[in-house]
């Protein structure tokens, strides 16, 4: 009811983004090829997300999560937003891959992410809030622009980073976080590739698992240097202020088990592990 309530505040009043609870830090982003952003600061993205008049919806041909694309407009920007509603639970659930027990597939881990992506300092996830859409609880997200293919088309037309350095560095960042989030679904048509080839994280409705171990530690090789120390600093207060409403206890203690292990497994690696985003 704490959520709920929360969310009719803020649709109702239009107040600040995220409510009368303080906004993501915004630190310097870690992609050093990132565009300036256009127009609107993440804040003024959030509030737009949340306030902004839906003008049209249409579905999302992949996908299998009722994803759904809206066109939204404060009566001067328009802009379009990924509308996720799923909301699922299963005591057991199988796929090709594995089966998993206490499943969940849930919107509210994409605005977890998101959050949880800012107080890390990491600017490739795009801004995504809770907002009511038919009666129903859903997480909004800002509709990257300028997307010239995801990860799945990259790899099947087999065409070549014009930077590897930034590339690998940008796809080191993507391991470390889906580690934390204990990410069950990352796949390559989540990960969208933008004209600058900045690489953005996108639906994490299969994350946050209740697990205290990582899915696979030996495909954490390097870190960037601020990430881990940003990693080391995060601590309960700061995840509880901004995930209460979206991460059970048990989720967010989780989170920080695995942040344990993750810094252990990186500092176990040694100074040659970790590294700093390419400049340009």
């Amino acid at each position: 009811m704490r959520q709920i309530a929360h969310v009719l505040c803020v649709v109702a009043l239009a107040a600040p983004a995220f409510g009368q609870e303080p906004a993501p830090p915004t630190t310097a982003p870690l992609s050093a090829n990132a565009p300036a952003r256009a127009v609107l600061s993440l804040a003024e993205q959030e509030q737009f997300l949340l306030t902004a008049r839906i003008e049209k919806v249409r579905g999302v041909k992949e996908g299998a999560t009722g994803t759904q694309r809206a066109t939204l407009t404060d009566g001067t920007i328009t802009h379009d937003a990924s509308i996720q509603p799923i909301d699922e639970s299963f005591a057991r659930y199988e796929t090709a891959e594995r089966i998993e027990f206490n499943f969940r597939d849930y919107w509210g881990y994409n605005v977890a992410a998101y959050r949880l992506g800012a107080l890390l300092g990491l600017d490739m996830i795009p801004p995504s809030v809770a907002r009511f859409h038919r009666s129903r609880l859903a997480s909004f997200t800002w509709w990257i622009d300028d997307v010239i293919m995801d990860e799945k088309g990259r790899v099947a037309k087999k065409i070549t980073p014009p930077d590897r350095r930034d590339w690998n560095a940008q796809n080191l960042i993507i391991r470390v976080f889906d580690e934390l989030i204990a990410n069950t679904d990352r796949n390559q048509g989540n990960l969208l590739i933008d004209k600058h080839w900045k690489v953005w994280m996108i639906d994490h409705t299969r994350a946050f698992r209740v697990t205290s171990v990582l899915r696979n530690e030996k495909n954490i090789l390097k870190c960037e240097r601020s990430l881990l120390q940003r990693l080391k600093a995060l601590t309960a207060a700061e995840m509880k202020a901004q995930l209460d409403d979206y991460l059970t206890q048990f989720e967010q203690e989780a989170v920080l088990q695995r942040r344990d292990l993750l810094v252990a497994r990186i500092e176990s690696l040694g100074p040659g592990a970790l590294y700093d985003m390419p400049t340009r």
